[in-house]
């Protein structure tokens, strides 16, 4: 990724910490680390490592092994099954244990997203993953420029850029102002009255000022306001 692309993208870590909720959180699978690693290690065999690599390799196995085995014969002595029999199935044990886990944090994170999920929180969400893949479109297109296609160079990219910094300054904005929202939820459903000319205020404000760029960025943190001042009537006629 090119110098002026970095930093640009709005990480999952990131959207996290705007957000204070768990989003996009992935489920992780524990053979995916598996299979990083095993493609690391043939790796390193190709290379002039290979021997090395081998020699740990073995050695880890057979001190694990050992280690293993001296425990089983400490304080497991009823069990008669070979050392090395036991130590599959013990493996086969912890990872199912430890998937089971992992299974379970990544239900409890998707149900704490969607108690809290709100429409605008929904609609930013989504603006964030169209911007996020713009990027990458950019990033690949790059990449297709530098192998010597020079005809898909992206012009006036300085003006690309700008834009694209501004779209990110104007959803970390909306993301910020979401959370305020949702997170005092409870007190601005109580005290709807002391919300009401503030709102009035910040529309005054988007009328004398909605051509230009100021505006506009107003005017959707505006929406988003709106928005969610109309989630909360619609949940204090509920009660």
């Amino acid at each position: 990724m090119r110098d002026d692309l970095q930093g640009l993208e709005i990480s999952q870590n990131e959207l996290q910490k705007l957000t204070n909720l768990p989003v996009n959180e992935e489920l992780v699978i524990i053979t995916n680390p598996l299979k990083r690693l095993v493609k690391i290690y043939i790796q390193k065999l190709k290379s002039s490592e290979g021997a090395t690599v081998v020699f740990i390799g073995f050695s880890t196995f057979v001190f694990v092994y050992i280690l293993f085995d001296i425990i089983m014969k400490l304080f497991v002595t009823w069990i008669t099954i070979p050392s090395w029999i036991l130590l599959i199935i013990v493996g086969f044990w912890v990872g199912g244990l430890t998937q089971t886990i992992l299974y379970l944090i990544w239900k409890t994170k998707n149900k704490l997203v969607k108690i809290n999920m709100t429409k605008s929180l929904q609609i930013l969400l989504n603006e964030v993953n169209r911007y996020n893949t713009v990027i990458r479109v950019i990033d690949i297109n790059d990449q297709i420029e530098e192998v010597g296609n020079p005809e898909v160079v992206i012009k006036e990219r300085e003006g690309v850029i700008e834009a694209l910094k501004l779209t990110k300054a104007d959803l970390v904005r909306a993301l910020k102002t979401e959370k305020i929202l949702r997170e005092n939820k409870s007190f601005i459903l109580s005290n709807t009255e002391l919300f009401v000319n503030n709102l009035a205020t910040l529309t005054a404000m988007q009328v004398t000022e909605q051509a230009t760029e100021h505006g506009r960025l107003l005017n959707e943190a505006l929406q988003i306001a709106l928005d969610v001042q109309h989630e909360m009537k619609r949940l204090q006629t509920q009660r």
